[in-house]
């Protein structure tokens, strides 16, 4: 069994020379496109992983979801029953930080990319029947369609992009989740954020804007550890 180049000694392979230029060209397309309609899909993806992390929460502390909303402008909500407050709050933002590190690290190997693309998928499929709104019946419909046809490219032809995809959507929802953290708690103050609901119920000395910056750096920690392990995975 080949022990894992912690050190990263002899870096970089020309796979992780392909690593690092695919995830900088992503984030480079990102920022060029943020505010244009092109991005608008993949935005509303990664607040539906927002939402659904607030869900899954809730399900792993006995609560309920009785619905999850996704809306065209980029919002959302997660109507919960139950469960342990101060562990859902928190999961929407650490969470979407949490699946694109996860998407990043599965990009590294077609199997991994096939297995993360085959659980999106589920995911999508079992939140079209509880979405409270046509905006995410539709996301999910799109979603569905569009790797189900990114799938069978990989599969019948030599247009083999679904480590592609499933990296740009992990470096999307990262970068997103950052930017999101920042917009919402920390350069403007949203009273109703889940940073200051979690302020409330925190008995910790710390206001929304505080929790919204140690969010911001444990996202941005999930976005350093991604780049490192991806790394490691390819040494």
């Amino acid at each position: 069994m080949v022990k894992p180049n912690w050190e990263l000694k002899n870096c970089c392979n020309h796979e992780q020379v392909v690593f690092l230029i695919t995830v900088s060209v992503c984030t480079v397309v990102i920022l060029a496109l943020w505010r244009t309609i092109l991005l608008r899909p993949f935005k509303l993806v990664t607040v539906f992983l927002h939402e659904a992390s607030h869900a899954i929460v809730c399900k792993l502390t006995c609560g309920k979801v009785e619905g999850i909303q996704v809306n065209a402008d980029e919002g959302g909500t997660t109507q919960t029953r139950g469960g342990v407050y101060w562990l859902i709050l928190p999961a929407g933002y650490l969470g979407s930080s949490f699946w694109g590190m996860l998407l990043i690290l599965a990009s590294t190997n077609l199997l991994t990319a096939r297995i993360a693309a085959g659980c999106f998928l589920t995911a999508l499929v079992i939140v079209l029947f509880i979405a409270k709104n046509w905006t995410l019946r539709g996301l999910c419909i799109g979603f569905i369609l569009f790797l189900g046809v990114i799938w069978i490219l990989q599969e019948t032809t030599k247009v083999r992009v679904l480590r592609y995809i499933i990296l740009f959507i992990g470096v999307m929802n990262s970068l997103f989740s950052v930017y999101d953290i920042y917009d919402d708690l920390i350069s403007r103050r949203v009273h109703s954020s889940d940073a200051e609901k979690f302020a409330e119920v925190c008995p910790c000395p710390c206001n929304g804007v505080g929790w919204g910056f140690i969010w911001g750096l444990i996202s941005f920690l999930f976005l350093c550890a991604a780049m490192y392990l991806g790394l490691v995975i390819l040494a």
